[in-house]
């Protein structure tokens, strides 16, 4: 298996050099796609799902932060430490939340007590948005995963910011649908791939590999038993996994976490 993954990545090597030499002898000519990023997020290569083109006013101007700051009530802020609740599966869903620094989880308990991770959410994402569609109760249960500052809005003041902000309004929708379009991709990543693939996409995704955004290739460290419940396996198969990608030099290990290198994607590419 690894003289195939070290196959792979020769491979890969001689394709972008072939390219760059190609595109100096036919001049400037447009890169053409990596298909890479939409193979990450499980979508087919040839299926365009990327936001249109906006004018760099409109992206300078969307700050949520600063809209949030224009409400003078049904909102408060809070510091949450590690492993500290949010909220708990089975509370009313009466607000919308926004992660100003910090990270959260969110997990689920099926009533014989088995749990499992559903998603581990960065700085500037919202979560506990289903009390906009009618949800009474929370779903699953939200904590900070470390040191976290969270931003509270009640359902009511949330519905308000939304109907006077069409620019908020337009942005927190396309937030919902590109998270949408996520969870699809791992569902069918869960129902279709083995868990060391499914593994290496998930630390391909958490250092941001995939996205428009520039890779953040240093992910913080995490445990075993959180990878092995977003993946849907053993603490054990993750630690024999994340062994054979340190020996390959998919990653490495160092006191600020894990480094995760882009060859990692030969791993999901390869059949």
């Amino acid at each position: 298996m690894a003289a195939e993954y070290a196959a792979v990545s020769k491979k890969n090597a001689r394709k972008k050099n072939s390219s760059k030499k190609n595109a100096r002898k036919n001049g400037a000519q447009k890169a053409p796609t990596d298909p890479s990023s939409s193979l990450l997020l499980g979508l087919s290569p040839a299926v365009d799902l990327s936001p249109p083109e906006e004018p760099p006013a409109l992206a300078h101007s969307f700050d949520p932060n600063l809209l949030l700051a224009k409400l003078s009530t049904g909102k408060s802020s809070r510091a949450y430490l590690a492993e500290e609740y949010v909220f708990s599966q089975g509370d009313p869903a009466d607000a919308v939340f926004y992660i100003q620094s910090g990270r959260v989880k969110l997990t689920v308990v099926s009533k014989s007590g088995k749990e499992a991770v559903i998603a581990l959410l960065p700085q500037a994402s919202f979560f506990g948005e289903g009390c906009l569609a009618g949800q009474q109760l929370r779903m699953a249960t939200a904590s900070a995963d470390i040191k976290s500052t969270i931003v509270r809005v009640e359902k009511r003041a949330m519905v308000d910011l939304l109907h006077q902000e069409p620019v908020f309004a337009e942005r927190f929708l396309a937030y919902l649908l590109s998270r949408n379009i996520r969870m699809e991709a791992d569902l069918v990543d869960h129902l279709f791939n083995s868990s060391e693939k499914r593994l290496a996409r998930l630390l391909l995704l958490m250092a941001n590999f995939g996205h428009e955004s520039k890779p953040v290739p240093l992910i913080a460290r995490m445990s075993q038993e959180t990878l092995a419940e977003m993946i849907g396996t053993t603490r054990s198969r993750v630690s024999f996994f994340m062994n054979r990608f340190r020996e390959l030099g998919f990653i490495e290990y160092n006191a600020g976490g894990v480094n995760v290198h882009s060859s990692l994607v030969s791993v999901v590419l390869h059949d």
